[in-house]
């Protein structure tokens, strides 16, 4: 029900901007520096609120009729779940190196990306009352789709899929999906 909510609430931010898009023909610069608030949800009533930075790389590549970015995802993440008739909570660090492809030759407002990274729970393993990590040290892996809007592009809204596990490593590996929405400002 929540990943519902999330997905009306992206739709309802989204819709004023969508008559402006024929209008917008400046082209997509690799982004500056951009510091992030972002919400998630995953099943059994984990939230996720995480903060982070987007550190540009110095470099683009023509990929089919778009164009190819990519930067530093360095994050902190609280998330948050019931457990033994409370709520518990994990402060999470993370680091994903993301690829970003942009359509129109990078023209275009919207963007598609994916990442691959490592994420630490800091204070203990996550557990809930569904579900227990094995390891403190995971991978994250996310996909998204995204738009830049506002002045000079510097605004920027996104739905990932983000997913976290030990790969195998050791078990139990139960494994997490977020539905996430993302708020960016660059600068």
């Amino acid at each position: 029900m929540k990943k519902l909510q999330i997905a009306r609430t992206f739709v309802m931010l989204l819709a004023p901007v969508l008559p402006s898009l024929p209008a917008l023909a400046q082209s997509v610069q690799n982004p500056a520096t951009g510091v992030y608030l972002q919400y998630g949800s995953a099943e059994h009533g984990t939230d996720s609120w995480s903060g982070g930075v987007m550190l540009p790389w110095n470099w683009s590549y023509a990929l089919g009729s778009g164009k190819l970015t990519g930067y530093w995802d360095l994050s902190v993440s609280r998330w948050s779940a019931d457990y033994q008739g409370g709520n518990r909570s994990t402060w999470v660090l993370g680091a994903q190196p993301t690829l970003r492809w942009h359509p129109a030759q990078g023209q275009s407002p919207w963007f598609l990306q994916a990442g691959l990274g490592v994420s630490y729970a800091t204070n203990h393993r996550y557990i809930t009352d569904h579900k227990e990590f094995s390891t403190r040290y995971n991978f994250a892996s996310h996909l998204g789709v995204g738009y830049l809007f506002g002045e000079q592009r510097k605004n920027e809204i996104s739905l990932r899929l983000e997913h976290h596990s030990n790969a195998g490593i050791k078990e139990p590996n139960p494994g997490t999906n977020f539905l996430q929405l993302r708020y960016a400002r660059y600068f």
